[in-house]
């Protein structure tokens, strides 16, 4: 795929958007793809969002989110990881992103990630059967205790490895501090389902969730960082996914507007 057609817009970039809003302006930009979340698409209606998307000549690069998987009862984790698969078959994109969940009320961190890897290898076999990816995503150990505690990319690929409908995300914001970081990625390879990019901001925000920029307004070495992506050959799309307060207020054309011009002027000439 042309470097040029492989943005994509992450909905969160835009979250007060309705799903309509949201493929209506890439399609208006010329972007080609979309990431979509499960509440805004169960808002609108599975089936009239996969039929909204395919009018409008878009693809779905990724649907968030799965996980959660941490509870010490998660049987009704599982059941709704299992609707998910279901919902991103649906809407025909193969990569499912999966947010595993944090440390459990019991606090007990390597038994929170033994239940992550036992409901993935039940998971896997379902994906599999409907042609979906779990795609597992690393997250800054800031958010261990509340939102994933896989927290390297190694961790990730742990289990990728295991299971042949399972794969991983690389989120810029998640992995870029990680001193492995490129013997990682050369080892992710082809497990690499997902990539997603934006930048670190400082001053961190009292809401750590919402310190994401533009790409170029921060910290971290997205030209690198995108460049031995590439060399793995990965050739999937680039999801742009910005979590910023700010950026949420602002008209939804003007932000899709600057994604693609970041994205243009920073991300494409590494791919």
């Amino acid at each position: 795929m042309a470097a040029v057609a492989r943005l994509s817009l992450n909905q969160a970039t835009i979250k007060r958007a309705t799903v309509v809003e949201a493929v209506e302006g890439c399609a208006r930009h010329g972007i080609e793809s979309i990431g979509l979340w499960r509440e805004p698409v169960a808002d609108h209606g599975l089936e009239r969002t996969a039929k909204l998307v395919a009018d409008a000549g878009l693809r779905v690069s990724s649907l968030c989110r799965g996980g959660f998987l941490t509870a010490v009862d998660n049987r009704a984790a599982l059941d709704d990881n299992r609707r998910a698969i279901e919902e991103a078959a649906a809407l025909r994109t193969d990569t499912l992103v999966m947010v595993v969940g944090g440390v459990a009320a019991d606090k007990d961190l390597v038994g929170a990630r033994q239940r992550v890897a036992d409901a993935i290898a039940e998971l896997s076999v379902f994906a599999g059967e409907a042609g979906v990816t779990l795609a597992l995503e690393p997250m800054h150990p800031v958010f261990c205790a509340d939102r994933g505690v896989l927290s390297t990319l190694a961790q990730a690929v742990d289990l990728a490895e295991k299971h042949e409908s399972v794969g991983v995300v690389v989120d810029a914001l998640h992995v870029w501090w990680d001193p492995d970081l490129d013997a990682q990625i050369v080892r992710a390879g082809e497990h690499i389902a997902s990539y997603q990019v934006c930048d670190w901001l400082t001053p961190v925000p009292a809401d750590v969730l919402l310190g994401r920029g533009y790409p170029g307004d921060g910290n971290i070495d997205l030209d690198r960082l995108t460049r031995h992506v590439a060399a793995t050959g990965y050739s999937g799309d680039v999801e742009v996914e910005i979590f910023n307060a700010d950026i949420w207020a602002a008209d939804f054309d003007e932000v899709i507007g600057e994604v693609s011009r970041r994205y243009h002027s920073i991300v494409e000439p590494a791919l």
